[in-house]
């Protein structure tokens, strides 16, 4: 269920569909929320995701034994991300963590909430862990600065968020090469108690802050190569796809569901897919939607190589979109976005490389039968 932002009454907003749906996309001008979000100045409501507790003496262990990241070093006021996984390696969920030396604070997608809730309460067996949703007691605020929020602090430390994407995360491996656009992103999601809203908002309307809506995040995001659980990951989904064992994934941490597919792809094989970013054609004025198929030209034949996960107007760089492609697409190559009647010809960015993966370096062993010739 969808709760009512009291941010969609101020004057221009409009509320976003589907998933999103129950907070602003936009109050009137994306990209100039974009350049108040990226300096800071801006908040992001995001009061339609959920919020549920962990407590009890085994939260941190049970957690860490059961998703992707090392959990058990976090002390209070520390957060991470961790990713739970099905039996082969697919992700099921993306969770945002914040431990304050009596609860663990799990954030995730609203329409992820009862799935995750119901699985994990089926996890505890004997462990000294009681679940909760408090979606109805804390809402999120999301910014890329430092907002004098009324912060929700039940066990006397403030539940702030903080992405860790602007680093790799102690036994995370990055993918990408050369600079990284995450290591400016310095987003935060910051909990307050859900009945402040209402204040907040009569705050935003006396101008001690200005207000972004969803578009201006996602824009942000995209030229960041931040991967989202609810636009990049689709049903076939593994982590070294996205690049994301930068952040949510301790590569030698132990065994935990889908644990093994994580290793053997990483040391021994490859991603059969792999993220970019596009740099879309602009002059049809047009951004494709999530889904639209994206192809390459083959001698005068467009074959389908993947698909954009999603898409926005950037304030600086123009049309962007984050797509997964098959690992064998030409990096070179100029990609074309189908959307409605439109091809949009899009020049990609190598997020994750082709070669990503087989770290081991094993050397290959000769086919059985096969002669092998003595080198000189």
């Amino acid at each position: 269920m969808t709760i009512a932002s009291p941010f969609l009454d101020l004057p221009g907003a409009v509320d976003s569909v589907d998933r999103d749906a129950g907070v602003a996309a936009h109050y009137g001008n994306p990209v100039v929320e974009q350049r108040e979000l990226e300096a800071g100045r801006a908040i992001v409501d995001l009061s339609n995701r959920s919020v549920l507790s962990i407590t009890g003496p085994d939260r941190l262990s049970w957690l860490n034994s059961i998703t992707s990241q090392n959990l058990l070093g976090l002390t209070a006021g520390e957060s991470s991300e961790t990713l739970l996984l099905d039996a082969s390696g697919r992700l099921e969920h993306a969770v945002r963590v914040i431990e304050d030396g009596e609860t663990l604070w799990l954030l995730v997608e609203h329409d992820e909430a009862d799935g995750l809730l119901a699985w994990l309460q089926s996890m505890r067996f004997m462990l000294r862990v009681e679940l909760a949703d408090r979606t109805a007691d804390l809402a999120t605020i999301g910014s890329l600065g430092t907002p004098a929020l009324p912060i929700a602090a039940p066990n006397g430390v403030p539940l702030v968020w903080n992405d860790p994407w602007r680093e790799v995360a102690p036994g995370g491996h990055q993918y990408a090469i050369g600079d990284h656009p995450g290591s400016g992103w310095t987003w935060s999601e910051t909990l307050i108690p859900r009945d402040a809203l209402p204040s907040l908002v009569s705050r935003v309307r006396k101008g001690e802050f200005a207000v972004a809506g969803l578009l201006a995040v996602e824009a942000l995001r995209i030229a960041a190569w931040r991967p989202r659980f609810a636009t990049e990951v689709d049903e076939k989904t593994i982590p070294h796809e996205l690049d994301w064992l930068r952040t949510a994934v301790h590569l030698t941490k132990g065994c935990y569901r889908g644990q093994e597919t994580v290793a053997k792809v990483h040391n021994l094989g490859h991603p059969p897919r792999r993220l970019v970013m596009l740099h879309l054609d602009g002059s049809e004025g047009a951004l494709p939607a999530r889904g639209s198929v994206v192809k390459v030209d083959v001698g005068g034949d467009r074959r389908e190589v993947g698909l954009v996960t999603s898409s926005a107007l950037h304030h600086e760089l123009g049309p962007i979109a984050l797509a997964v492609v098959k690992r064998s697409t030409d990096p070179d190559a100029t990609l074309l976005v189908e959307t409605d009647d439109l091809t949009v010809a899009a020049a990609q960015v190598v997020v994750v490389p082709p070669g990503a993966g087989a770290e081991a370096h094993v050397p290959r062993l000769p086919r059985l039968g096969a002669v092998t010739r003595p080198t000189r």
